[in-house]
């Protein structure tokens, strides 16, 4: 699996230069022993936003990691944010899980439909059909490459005011949203409550929308995520201004019913809650949102 590791580092080393979060985690973490190095971190899951739109979205972009041996799992549906996502599960449990979500264009407004399509028309052929998926490098320089024109910043403040996540791609576009750290694996830290504790001691900001943990209704899977650092982004029209970038996740996934009992040391992935919850990922969709993002200002 030498390309898929190349791969994950292509996507992992520009989100971890861009979101400074990523590094003041990693080194608070190290100081406070609750790892050795950086690869000591289980990665639970990494996600990617896309567009609902012919020769994009869920369909183009999961052919990457389906021929990288990556199983398409259960679908969602979030209908006040217009999304709907799918997870896949690695071919093996040293890779992370990915979640892909994609915004239904078709059910924004006509004038919002109208400029996404005015970026997105020019793309009359799937761009992963035109690629050698074999090759690492090419497969990895893709997450980074611009298939469309940058926006204006009207044109990003006006579909920002229908959806936030339909801004944040247009701009940001496959860039790696978020990758997650499994708070389970770690000795003294094992819970959201103690790692949420760390993390505000470091001057990490959570996100708050629906309660800084998100719990499924089984109790089996809770969430966290920090807020979105601002960058300051160049616009097609020369302007800049500080929009929202990417995050970082934070999971628990307790152990199912059946295997409660068992030692800590003897849980494995297989033992634990698998899959996500709609009703954390609507809440942690927000990371990226003005109403959390403005805290960090």
């Amino acid at each position: 699996m030498e390309a898929l590791d190349q791969i994950m580092e292509a996507l992992f080393t520009p989100y971890r230069e861009r979101v400074p979060d990523v590094g003041k985690i990693i080194e608070a973490m190290k100081s406070a022993g609750m790892i050795a190095q950086e690869s000591d971190i289980e990665n639970d899951h990494v996600a990617f936003r896309t567009l609902g739109v012919p020769n994009l979205g869920i369909a183009s972009f999961e052919k990457i990691f389906l021929h990288y041996g990556y199983t398409k799992e259960d679908p969602y549906f979030f209908a006040k944010k217009k999304l709907n996502a799918y997870w896949y599960s690695p071919p093996s449990p040293n890779y992370p899980r990915i979640f892909i979500s994609e915004l239904r264009v078709g059910d924004l407004s006509a004038a919002s439909q109208q400029l996404i399509h005015k970026f997105t028309t020019s793309i009359t052929v799937d761009p992963v059909d035109e690629m050698d998926l074999d090759n690492p490098t090419e497969v990895g320089a893709f997450f980074h490459q611009p298939l469309w024109e940058l926006p204006t910043l009207a044109e990003y403040e006006a579909l920002s005011v229908e959806s936030e996540y339909a801004a944040w791609v247009i701009y940001n576009r496959y860039y790696l949203n978020h990758y997650t750290i499994s708070v389970h694996q770690l000795a003294d830290y094992a819970t959201l409550e103690k790692f949420n504790a760390f993390l505000e001691s470091i001057g990490v900001v959570l996100n708050t929308a629906g309660g800084i943990i998100k719990v499924s209704p089984d109790g089996l899977l809770r969430q966290s995520s920090s807020v979105a650092k601002l960058f300051a982004a160049k616009f097609s029209c020369g302007a800049s201004q500080e929009i929202p970038g990417s995050y970082v996740e934070f999971a628990e996934r307790l152990p199912l019913p059946e295997f409660q009992d068992l030692p800590k040391q003897q849980l494995t992935r297989a033992h634990r809650r698998e899959g996500f919850e709609a009703g954390n990922a609507d809440k942690i969709f927000e990371s990226t949102f003005r109403e959390q993002t403005q805290k960090e200002k």
